[in-house]
């Protein structure tokens, strides 16, 4: 009999809602010793800028947010500030025994993403992880630079995570950006995103829907972990 995993269909809300969203449902899977993954797909309205845990704030143009109606919130996790706007977000949290290389913060992020890989595989983009190497530091945005946690399609960034553990148990989330404003970007972070170094969906498939974006990442999830997720 396969696994069961709790699972909660795409929503869209505010900046707020979804991090604390994401906290809550970690924080309730510690308070309740949950054995099995919680996966969630949301988007964001209002556009959103997300902070890194310990990033400063000091590069963010905050009256240009504020003119704009960009909320901006900090995440739990780590990593580089991100305009979430026209993009589907996932979160899956689990114990970190869940994992078979759950104690590895490398190797668990790319057990995570490799059930990405096979959801975008059912869309037939074949993604792959970047080679090793230094991040550029100079790019404050996040999509410009990828680093091992991330998946790349033709070696361009397609999906960026992050990640963040308390107790035994790891939440990680991330970003598939349908498309992005390059000006809107170049506005908020006083830099020019790396077009040359991020991938989109308008560009691979323009006609996808988000219904089936999040049910093929969900088989994959599923496939990869070889479970069965009931809606929580």
């Amino acid at each position: 009999m396969a696994k069961t995993g709790y699972f909660i269909p795409y929503g869209v809300n505010g900046g707020k809602y979804n991090m604390d969203k994401d906290e809550s449902l970690l924080q309730q899977s510690i308070n309740n010793s949950v054995e099995v993954p919680v996966l969630r797909f949301y988007g964001w309205k209002p556009a959103c800028v997300s902070l890194g845990r310990n990033q400063k704030d000091s590069h963010i143009n905050k009256e240009f947010c504020k003119q704009n109606n960009i909320d901006i919130v900090r995440r739990l996790t780590g990593g580089r500030a991100l305009l979430h706007d026209r993009e589907l977000t996932y979160s899956f949290i689990c114990p970190v025994h869940f994992l078979k290389n759950g104690e590895s913060v490398i190797l668990s992020y790319k057990e995570i993403s490799s059930a990405l890989v096979l959801g975008l595989k059912e869309l037939g983009i074949n993604a792959d992880f970047p080679e090793a190497s230094r991040a550029k530091t100079k790019f404050e945005y996040c999509m410009s630079l990828s680093t091992g946690a991330d998946l790349c399609y033709r070696e361009k960034k397609i999906i960026g995570s992050a990640q963040f553990r308390k107790q035994g148990y790891i939440l990680q989330h991330g970003s598939i950006m349908f498309d992005y404003d390059a000006e809107v970007i170049e506005n908020i972070f006083y830099e020019k995103p790396a077009e040359n170094k991020i991938a989109v969906l308008k560009d691979i498939l323009p006609d996808i829907s988000i219904e089936k974006l999040c049910r093929c990442f969900k088989h994959g999830f599923e496939k990869r972990f070889e479970i069965s997720f009931v809606e929580h």
